[in-house]
């Protein structure tokens, strides 16, 4: 297999070439910006398999780099942000990102995190086809419709509705859908689930408007069943 392209976008120099290094030498090929505007400049001829993304940088920050990638991208974006700044981590991840981690961070957590979402975002050897309805998600090309229209997803969103698919009616608790979703389970993450289920929610609702698919169950988690939306 060909190495598969990293794209750090830093500004902060020491930590781009810490996470340089560690990356490489895990067998990943890594490209280094230190710019917003650059990245989204360079973003298409560079074509990464993912992006470790810095909030903030010069230029256009991160919450813009990734806002405009997802309109054209569903490649896995990976926030690196400080602990502060919760509030535009949960921003991120409304408009997109797959992931966040907070600095300061352990550079091997970053390449178990990015080993993770990429090993969640390959083509599966599998052909299954989920079928619910007029909602189709197929495992093998990662596309899913709904009555024939495609229903464009980020990575963490096709995993995420591909597990609560599989197990029509099981409530899953946030930390089993955060392991099965994100590969690791950590304290204070259960948010990350909260935000993609909302995304979620609000893209398939836009083409099965009469239709409830993703069911909060208070105080557990979430389900997936087919119901008439309550008025």
């Amino acid at each position: 297999m060909a190495e598969e392209h990293i794209l750090v976008v830093e500004d902060e120099v020491k930590i781009a070439q810490l996470l340089k290094d560690y990356l490489t030498a895990a067998g990943f090929k890594v490209s280094c910006l230190a710019r917003g505007d650059e990245a989204l400049e360079k973003f298409k001829s560079l074509d990464p398999a993912l992006i470790l993304l810095d909030l903030m940088l010069p230029g256009v920050d991160g919450i813009a780099v990734c806002r405009e990638v997802r309109k054209y991208a569903d490649i896995p974006i990976i926030m690196v942000t400080a602990k502060v700044e919760e509030v535009d981590r949960l921003l991120g991840l409304a408009i997109g990102a797959d992931d966040y981690i907070c600095k300061p961070f352990s550079p091997r957590e970053v390449v178990a995190r990015v080993k993770a979402v990429l090993r969640r975002t390959r083509p599966g050897r599998s052909h299954r086809r989920l079928i619910a309805g007029p909602l189709v998600l197929d495992e093998e090309t990662r596309q899913v419709t709904v009555d024939g229209q495609p229903l464009l997803l980020t990575p963490s969103e096709f995993s995420l509705l591909n597990v609560l698919m599989a197990f029509p009616e099981r409530v899953f608790p946030r930390s089993e859908l955060l392991d099965r979703v994100q590969g690791y389970t950590f304290e204070g993450y259960d948010r990350t689930i909260d935000s993609h289920v909302k995304n979620l929610r609000k893209k398939i609702a836009a083409l099965l408007p009469d239709r409830e698919v993703i069911h909060t169950i208070y105080g557990v988690g979430y389900r997936f069943s087919l119901s008439p939306r309550t008025p």
